[in-house]
C-alpha cells in the first residue's frame, strides 16, 4: 500500500508540475493571457510542496519522480494537447518509470 500511495503521490506531484509550466507557456507562445501566471506560480508552489511529502531524501525523490514525470507529460500531450505520442516516447516514458522503479525499490544501507 506504502508504494502505492508514492506511485499516487508521484503522479500528483507531475501534475502540478506538467500545469505550472504549460500556463506560462500558452502565455508565452499562443499569445493567451498573461493572467495565466497567477495559477501557475500556485501550481509550482504545489509542486514544491508535494516534494516534501515523500518519505525519501530530496534528491532520491527527485530522480526518482523524473520517470513519473515522463510518463505523465506524454498522458498530458495525448489528452491535453491533443497529440497521440509515438512508440519511441512510449518506449523512453517505459524505460524511465522502469529506471524509477530501480531507485525506488533499490535496497537501501
Amino acid at each position: 500500500m506504502h508504494l502505492l500511495y508514492a506511485f499516487g503521490l508521484f503522479v500528483v506531484t507531475a501534475v502540478a508540475e506538467v500545469v505550472g509550466c504549460y500556463l506560462p507557456y500558452l502565455w508565452l507562445r499562443q499569445g493567451k493571457s498573461p493572467l495565466l501566471l497567477v495559477p501557475a506560480a500556485g501550481s509550482l508552489a504545489a509542486f514544491a510542496w508535494l516534494l516534501t511529502l515523500h518519505p525519501t531524501g530530496a534528491a532520491r525523490t527527485y530522480a526518482a519522480y523524473g520517470g513519473v514525470y515522463i510518463a505523465v507529460a506524454l498522458v498530458w500531450l495525448w489528452l491535453v494537447e491533443g497529440e497521440r505520442p509515438t512508440t519511441w516516447d512510449l518506449v523512453g516514458a517505459l524505460v524511465a518509470i522502469l529506471g524509477m522503479a530501480i531507485i525506488v525499490l533499490g535496497p537501501r544501507r
